[in-house]
């Protein structure tokens, strides 16, 4: 959607309320997602209805995007607009569920909710985290499940989704939330008349399955829409066993949305890799490595949410890795603000380093300072988010930009030198820097895990 065609349909009053200079800068915001129709005051009032409905069914994305909440957070899945990132960008990240039932013991389910809380891994820069809990109702009893339900809910802040086919269970569950908005899992051929009067009643969005059955789930999901439920997810079943199919379908759902614009197949696609512990008699170990397979080809085959059992690190890490490489915006590199970092208790005496912007160098090199315990102001400079190596190939890390961050952040005020250690991929520039900025110049490592030794071998003996 081009800014021209949704500047068209705004007022054109230019009247800077939505904290843009003119429409056409805020139609340009709106087209590339960077914006919401509710930040233009004008637009909502009554003589502008048309418009509003008008833009909204142009910035309507292919995928519809569906809330989970709980009291205090909430959980976007869905929202695509592309079938391939390169295409745009993908938004809202698989969301993440850990699986409890009613009957575990209440250790156990204190401990794997505490779990799912507590999850928590620094990767450049973010905070990866799992995202909800999914509660299962094994003993088919809605008092039982109501108060595991409760239990959750009183330990943990994230959204869940409740697990059963009988819509009694799934109503306690909902009256336990206390006011909390969960995904129903699931609606089926034979129960979907009374699903969907809870999911009506009670105002949540509903997970519609078929197992290998798409025409099934798409006659489905029509009844559904047609009855007036809003907010559906659909599950197109998964199997270890039948992997090809399970890849396809899930494919082949995405691919209707966004290529053919099939808004019955629109919606958010829920996996259930937990699968894997039903249908496969197998060690603990290789079971959790196989969820952690199919999990990971999940979320590269479009899931919008997983269930999942196991909680070893070692499956868990790499899948929210994958996932948080997957969904950064491709428009824009991962970069760190430029300026000056301080590491430990420098002196006036410390070196001086710098590095790129780049969030994955910069980070490196930070981790690399810190666990060699080495007190020293590190420069970063603003390289567009490029490492140092392709930096300096591209020309976006030259010796005027190094002289310029210098001379602005003032670094010179803080030590009584003026020697710079600078990384060994960018000695090219030394010579030039040297001249440019006034400063003396070590080449530093080629690789920053030997900043540590560098600096104790070269710089000692300077202080």
């Amino acid at each position: 959607m081009s800014p021209t065609e949704i500047y068209k349909h705004l007022p054109r009053t230019n009247c800077k309320e939505c904290g843009e200079d003119s429409c056409m800068a805020f139609a340009t915001k709106l087209a590339n997602w960077e914006a919401s129709l509710d930040k233009c005051p004008p637009l909502q009032k009554p003589e502008y209805r048309n418009r509003l409905e008008a833009l909204n069914e142009m910035l309507k994305p292919p995928v519809q995007e569906v809330s989970l909440k709980s009291k205090t957070r909430t959980v976007e899945i869905g929202g695509k607009l592309v079938m391939y990132r390169h295409e745009f960008t993908y938004f809202n990240p698989t969301a993440i569920a850990i699986d409890v039932h009613d009957e575990m013991e209440e250790q156990l389910l204190n401990s794997r909710v505490n779990a799912a809380q507590g999850f928590s891994y620094e990767y450049i820069g973010q905070r990866l985290k799992l995202d909800l809990i999914a509660v299962r109702s094994t003993s088919n009893d809605p008092k039982t499940f109501e108060l595991t339900v409760k239990k959750i809910v009183a330990q943990t802040d994230l959204p869940l989704i409740l697990c059963s086919e009988n819509p009694d269970v799934l109503e306690a569950g909902i009256v336990a939330t206390g006011g909390g908005k969960p995904l129903l899992y699931a609606a089926t051929k034979r129960n979907w008349r009374q699903m969907v009067e809870l999911a009506l009643m009670y105002g949540c969005p509903l997970t519609v399955t078929s197992p290998f059955d798409l025409q099934g789930l798409k006659s489905l999901v029509k009844t559904l829409k047609e009855l007036g439920v809003k907010e559906l997810v659909i599950d197109p079943g998964v199997s270890w066993k039948a992997l090809p199919d399970t890849v396809n379908n899930f494919t082949m759902i995405r691919r209707a949305a966004c290529k053919f614009d099939d808004e019955l197949m629109g919606l958010p696609i829920l996996g259930v890799p937990a699968q894997v512990w039903v249908e496969e008699d197998s060690r603990p170990e290789i079971s959790a490595w196989k969820e952690a397979c199919l999990s990971s080809m999940l979320i590269t085959r479009y899931a919008d949410a997983l269930i999942m059992h196991t909680m070893e690190g070692w499956a868990l890490l790499p899948i929210v890795i994958l996932r948080q490489n997957l969904y950064t915006d491709p428009r824009k590199p991962v970069a760190v603000e430029p300026g000056l970092r301080t590491f430990g208790n420098p002196s006036e005496t410390s070196p001086v380093l710098f590095t790129t912007n780049f969030a994955l160098t910069y980070y490196t090199v930070a981790s690399d300072i810190e666990s060699g315990k080495v007190d020293c102001h590190l420069l970063v400079v603003d390289t567009e988010g490029l490492s140092v190596e392709s930096a300096v190939a591209g020309r976006k890390l030259t010796a005027d930009k190094v002289a310029e961050s210098l001379k602005e952040t003032e670094v010179e005020k803080k030590v009584n030198h003026k020697t710079l250690i600078i990384p060994g991929r960018a000695a090219r520039i030394s010579g030039e820097l040297e001249e440019l900025s006034g400063w003396s110049v070590l080449v530093g490592p080629m690789d920053s895990s030997g900043i540590p030794k560098f600096i104790q071998e070269k710089w000692a003996g300077r202080t």
